[in-house]
């Protein structure tokens, strides 16, 4: 039995509201989708997308294990892909509004289901959104590895959704 998890910390589930805000795949920004047409792989024991880049070595390359080898070379900004307004504080450092954040979040989140959606093997995705980006990333679903900690709420300063896909067999979350 395949079993799908979704969790939101606090800070993200005040932020939604609702599962309604789920962005559906013909609605993703066109980076996105055009991410999601380039497959998801499993290439040896690591999953990626659209394939093993050029710069990210062989698995697990500087990363403790293959999960952070995973997350390295899948993390990219939301807001590379989204019309948000990023402004600067006096030192440079950007600020996202709460709307913007928002709008992160619910592209990350469709775009996570899509992915747990189409890979070929379990999963998990994780959604990130704070005042300066937002993030995606995901790994494989291996027993007793986890990129995040199981406490979502300690992080205090950050939105978080994670979007498991895999057997119950795996013993629930965070594998």
């Amino acid at each position: 039995m395949t079993v799908l998890n979704i969790r939101f910390n606090d800070l993200a589930a005040a932020a939604l509201g609702s599962l309604s805000a789920v962005i559906p795949l013909d609605r993703l920004a066109p980076g996105l989708r055009e991410m999601i047409a380039d497959g998801v792989e499993l290439a040896g024991d690591v999953v990626t997308l659209g394939g093993i880049p050029a710069w990210a070595g062989r698995p697990p390359g500087r990363q403790a294990d293959l999960t952070g080898w995973e997350c390295f070379v899948s993390s990219f900004h939301l807001e590379d892909h989204l019309p948000i307004e990023a402004r600067s504080l006096p030192d440079g450092e950007p600020v996202i509004s709460e709307a913007d954040q928002i709008l992160m979040l619910r592209h990350g989140l469709g775009f996570a289901l899509e992915i747990a959606r189409v890979a070929p093997v379990p999963v998990r995705c994780i959604v990130g959104a704070n005042s300066t980006n937002g993030t995606f990333r995901f790994h494989r679903a291996r027993q007793g590895e986890s990129w995040l900690h199981a406490d979502l709420d300690g992080y205090r300063l950050e939105k978080m959704i994670t979007v498991d896909r895999g057997p119950a067999t795996l013993g629930g979350t965070p594998w």
